[in-house]
């Protein structure tokens, strides 16, 4: 008992089956949760909440950290300051846009050798599923990779190139016999290309060129593999962003097949319809599409049909987004904010909990969805059901605090990540990040305003985050 420590808030969430309520919740000091009580007990507390919202910390399961060999990106340093910063007490890093691409054990033991020392929050990776590599997935899954991503289109890195139905299906040979799990990028090519008559500083000039009927076809791929494979190969669907795919989606969730649905706060936030002439920080792929669109994605988060809900993190330098903010500088021979030829991605990790709250809020979402979109669901998605996504006895002690009531305004302070081009700036939205707790530490408190030898500009001053390599714990 001696060596507990106590967290207490009057309003504490549990998991998304509880109801809020008074607790404290004492953690071991191998940063577990060791027992829980159903009371506000403020007196001993290493943290007390109050009136704040106390709930399991986020884990988002779509990350591009971009290191090694792309740091002038991103970086697991300022990738998890900003995580830590919006309540995000996990990541998982995707296998592309760093250098070398996750795809083989080797490469997967660099990017760990790379990350030690520099996290704030836990960090794990997926690997990578690209031409000739499928003898090296099963190792990397040993070595502790979560799961493999794939492109079935054009990745935007000449490192990370797409895969045919021949050799996804090689891949797929390899993963069944460990039940391991298959990520897609769900775009394919159908002839649609950009029409060099229209404004390329115009959004739907780019949009026009990323037709719906790209992930429809992708997804019906995916489909037809995940019944081939049934029931040892499960599959997922990354970044959804058209709404026409969503009756197939349905179907093969009613068929009984292993499949699940991410999409992104992007896609729930924005309309196209809102996005500025010559504002590329809105450009990713696939895009960003109209309002009845996103209406429709949101029907499907909130019956279930889309699993959770990610950031898709994926920033680069303002030049090769052709934008002026930040320092960035456009080539003579380069448009500023050209659509058509811009880097795909959009910045935003770490700023998921008010988007999703203020907009979630006009529809009815509730604290238990919250929970369920992007804390449970995406800790079982990335193998870590036995560690993260709910405060359970025995489970890590990650916590976010947070003030849902509080108005937010997303200011340049508050953007943690490397390059601070993000659509979101500027923008006000309800629910403010308090505190930050990755099992049992605070890595983030807006309260420490002044730096000493234990904090620096509100994070901790030494990073205690850690490499997560743990078995797969995926099913319920």
């Amino acid at each position: 008992m001696s060596q507990e420590t106590a967290f207490t808030g009057k309003r504490v969430l549990l998991d998304s089956g509880a109801t809020v309520g008074p607790a404290t919740i004492y953690v071991d000091s191998a940063g577990k949760v060791a027992r829980i009580e159903s009371e506000y007990r403020p007196d001993g507390a290493s943290l007390d909440a109050g009136d704040k919202l106390l709930m399991p910390g986020i884990v988002d399961g779509h990350v591009h950290i971009n290191q090694p060999g792309r740091t002038q990106w991103e970086g697991v340093v300022t990738a998890s300051h900003s995580a830590a910063a919006g309540g995000v007490t996990t990541i998982v890093d995707m296998p592309l846009n760093c250098i070398p691409s996750t795809v083989t054990v080797g490469a997967y033991r660099q990017k760990r050798e790379s990350f030690q020392k520099g996290m704030w929050v836990d960090v794990g990776t997926w690997g990578g599923v690209v031409p000739g590599n499928a003898l090296d997935l099963a190792p990397m899954l040993d070595a502790g990779a979560r799961g493999f991503k794939c492109f079935l289109c054009d990745s935007g890195v000449d490192e990370f190139p797409p895969v045919n139905e021949e050799q996804l299906r090689a891949a797929m040979v390899e993963l069944k016999k460990k039940n391991g799990l298959i990520m897609f990028h769900a775009e394919m090519d159908t002839g649609a290309t950009v029409d060099a008559a229209k404004n390329p500083i115009e959004y739907n000039t780019f949009l026009d060129s990323r037709p719906p009927n790209m992930e429809v076809k992708a997804i019906d791929l995916v489909i037809q593999m995940c019944r081939e494979f049934a029931p040892h190969v499960p599959c997922h669907i990354v970044h959804l962003s058209a709404a026409d795919a969503l009756p197939a989606i349905r179907a093969a969730k009613a068929e009984g097949l292993p499949l699940t649905v991410e999409t992104c706060f992007h896609y729930l936030s924005i309309s196209s319809e809102d996005i500025p002439s010559r504002s590329t920080e809105y450009k990713c792929c696939p895009p960003i599409r109209g309002k009845e669109n996103r209406d429709k994605l949101w029907d499907a988060v909130l019956d279930g049909t889309i699993d959770f809900i990610v950031s898709d993190h994926s920033p680069c330098t303002p030049d090769l987004k052709l934008h002026p903010c930040c320092g960035g500088k456009i080539a003579a021979d380069s448009v500023e904010g050209d659509f058509v030829k811009a880097w795909g991605g959009i910045a935003s990790v770490g700023i998921g909990l008010p988007l999703l709250w203020t907009e979630g809020q006009k529809r009815g979402l509730s604290f238990q969805d919250i929970v369920r979109l992007i804390c449970e669901r995406t800790a079982v998605h990335s193998g870590l059901r036995d560690r993260k996504g709910k405060i359970a006895v025995g489970l890590d002690a990650d916590f976010v605090v947070w003030s849902p009531e509080e108005e937010n305004k997303i200011t340049a302070d508050k953007l943690h990540f490397r390059n601070k081009l993000t659509p979101y700036k500027e923008r006000v939205c309800k629910g403010a990040v308090h505190q930050t707790v990755v099992r049992g530490s605070v890595v983030y408190d807006v309260t420490k305003t002044t730096d000493d030898d234990k904090w620096e500009n509100k994070f901790s001053k030494h990073a205690l985050g850690q490499w997560l390599e743990t078995p797969i714990a995926r099913s319920n």
